[in-house]
């Protein structure tokens, strides 16, 4: 639907598909399943890829250039408040000026999981600093409406740890974020197949970022033409409002005021 439009720090994108680039095999994958999915903006771990940091490195924005995506720097790989502010100057740096970041500051190795009181601390060091910040958190309606008080612009609550592909795990914390939000809300991490990109629309998520369900899919060009279809899918279900749930049948064509 052309008017219905993902809105974030004022700019408004057709998309609500946001993608990784991450875990594919070379650039050239990276760039066919990108363009495959139709995201329009592209999260890039400032820590792992090469931006312009490394003039003897492919750059990755030779294949995805600024001037067709939204880069979106992240902090992915950050276990401390600092080391996340400092990443973010750095992109802020490399991107002439470019003030949109993905925050998230991890508490440990194995789950991956958010260190909610350093990604507090960082969100309101960034935003003080002129940043506009997509933070990534964990699943709690309390935290989710403290960073957006502090001036975040768009929550990403985790669906399911980082990188598991376990789907969407706890529906009802996601209504609440999203029944309390005035900021986009934006499901990152934990997809695992188009089904659960749709869920996650139909709940009334703004939106859906994801890496590893597209780049360790067996054929991560198709997967990730199945992520646009299913965002698009679940949005439109969204907007059309689905039938109640009822415990018994109710015929396709009733027999009431029938004269027979």
């Amino acid at each position: 639907m052309a008017e219905d439009l993902l809105q974030i720090a004022g700019r408004t994108y057709a998309s609500r598909l946001l993608v990784g680039t991450g875990k594919y095999k070379d650039h050239d994958e990276t760039r066919r399943a990108i363009e495959a999915s139709g995201a329009e903006i592209v999260t890039v771990a400032v820590r792992r890829v090469n931006i312009g940091q490394n003039a003897n490195e492919p750059n990755l924005l030779d294949v995805l250039p600024p001037d067709r995506f939204t880069i979106l720097p992240n902090t992915a790989g950050c276990y401390t408040a600092k080391d996340a502010v400092h990443t973010c100057q750095l992109a802020r740096e490399l991107l002439d000026g470019h003030p949109l970041v993905k925050l998230e500051v991890l508490g440990d190795q194995k789950t991956l999981y958010p260190d909610v009181t350093a990604t507090l601390a960082a969100a309101e060091t960034l935003v003080k600093d002129g940043f506009e910040v997509m933070v990534y958190t964990s699943d709690d309606p309390i935290l989710c409406k403290r960073l957006e008080e502090l001036g975040c612009v768009a929550v990403m609550p985790l669906a399911a740890p980082i990188g598991s592909g376990l789907g969407i795990q706890n529906k009802y914390n996601l209504l609440t974020i999203i029944e309390n939000a005035k900021v986009p809300i934006i499901v990152d991490a934990g997809v695992g197949t188009a089904s659960d990109a749709a869920i996650a629309m139909e709940l009334g998520c703004d939106g859906v970022l994801m890496n590893t369900a597209i780049a360790e899919a067996r054929n991560p060009v198709l997967m990730a033409s199945a992520m646009k279809k299913a965002i698009e899918a679940g949005r439109e279900a969204r907007l059309a409002g689905r039938m109640p749930r009822r415990r018994y049948a109710s015929a396709s064509s009733p027999l009431e005021g029938l004269p027979f």
